[in-house]
């Protein structure tokens, strides 16, 4: 792996790799399609060109460009990695593996925590997205209060004994494994005694019940856990400790989630071109109407503010190991922007931004409606709002913690 000072000739070059890389291997046919990244990790079928796109981002690495070649990562530096996205915006690519909890969350975390047996089992398989993760963390009782989960986990001897349930686990139905919160210790305080477990989803004590959403789809499900099953080989960290591998893995989500795409991520197109088309323009080529003109130029703002702020952060998190509780603030600004432009688009489409069904409607303006709904859920998912005010509140301006009982 290339230092962190690499020159700009030695960007530059890798820049050209990257391009010729990407020209040979890229299906065209996939340009600017990187909704359709998301399909197999809502359980539906792939066309035979992104497949292939998969499995060749998969076998080099590019998919986890950052991560350990060893673990079947790209070894790239955070200046490749930069300079690696440009060229696949460039040419219309998306990272087609993006989408799982995999890379994003548990990958990540195994790399913090995980003992070289577990990192050699379970990565190169995320890198290559041969596997799928989901989260075992709320249940219907420790939601935003986490930390008291009851779900049990017992010592067997030759194994781990889980009974409980989870709720709100992202893609259960579908995934191969589960990182999850136990408690494994009854008699100690909520924060403590609870430890996290790699658990194989393939199991008869394992059960998931999809819930309908108000958008149409199904992605979080209740999981139950009866007598379900963990490898001691699964532990994740220390016995008790669990706590600090969960709350890592929440900043390495939290950093996941500060794109400000929303939901279906990849590239957008400019709102104003939108509004030109639906709302018309005036004499000198502006959008015809001026309050519009000026919300829209200010959420531009606000998006880049973002996107600037993101990047300042990318880079100085570089020596902090990563994701930090910057995050918070990161994620919130994300909501925000995402929220907002959900929010202007459906204006901007006005009574073509209302339809569910039919075919007065095209298929982007059925999509702007249900992704205006799922995107509600964006100030929810991953800590919610509050909490994500309360941690940068308590750690990063230090202010005193006003949310315990005395």
């Amino acid at each position: 792996m290339a230092d962190f000072g690499a020159t700009d000739v030695e960007l530059e070059n890798f820049r050209a790799e990257a391009r010729a890389w990407l020209e040979a291997n890229f299906p065209p046919e996939l340009k600017g399609k990187a909704g359709q990244a998301s399909e197999q990790d809502e359980g539906g079928e792939i066309s035979p060109e992104l497949a292939l796109w998969r499995k060749r981002i998969g076998e080099k690495g590019w998919a986890v460009p950052t991560w350990p070649t060893e673990y079947g990562g790209g070894g790239l530096t955070p200046q490749q990695a930069r300079v690696l996205q440009q060229e696949m915006a460039r040419v219309g690519a998306f990272n087609p593996l993006m989408f799982g909890m995999g890379i994003t969350m548990i990958g990540p975390t195994i790399l913090d925590y995980g003992t070289e047996e577990q990192k050699r089992t379970h990565i190169p398989r995320i890198a290559r997205g041969e596997v799928r993760w989901c989260v075992g963390y709320s249940e219907p009782n420790a939601g935003s209060d986490l930390a008291s989960l009851q779900t049990r986990c017992e010592d067997m001897g030759d194994h781990y004994l889980i009974n409980g349930q989870k709720i709100w686990t992202s893609g259960a139905q579908w995934s191969d494994w589960c990182g999850m919160l136990v408690r494994t210790d009854f008699s100690a305080k909520k924060h403590d005694g609870i430890s996290f477990l790699l658990v194989d989803m393939h199991q008869p004590g394992i059960e998931t019940r999809p819930i309908k959403l108000i958008a149409g789809a199904s992605p979080f499900c209740e999981t139950f856990f009866t007598d379900a099953r963990a490898e001691k080989n699964g532990l994740l960290g220390e016995l008790n400790r669990g706590w600090t591998v969960g709350k890592r893995l929440l900043q390495h989500e939290r950093a996941s989630q500060t794109a400000a795409s929303g939901p279906g991520g990849g590239r957008q197109a400019p709102l104003t071109d939108l509004a030109k088309r639906y709302v018309g323009v005036d004499e000198k080529g502006r959008i015809a109407d001026p309050d519009l003109r000026t919300r829209l130029a200010r959420h531009e703002m606000d998006s880049r503010a973002h996107s600037l702020t993101l990047m300042r952060a990318f880079a100085e998190s570089r020596g902090a190991g990563g994701a930090t509780n910057t995050a918070s603030v990161l994620k919130n600004s994300a909501t925000n922007v995402a929220q907002t432009r959900a929010e202007l688009t459906l204006e901007i489409m006005g009574h073509q931004g209302l339809g569910w069904e039919g075919e007065a409607f095209s298929a982007d303006e059925l999509q702007a409606v249900r992704g205006w709904l799922f995107g509600k859920a964006m100030s929810i998912y991953g800590g919610s709002a509050e909490i994500q005010n309360n941690i940068i509140s308590k750690r990063i301006l230090g202010l005193p913690d006003t949310t315990q009982s005395t």
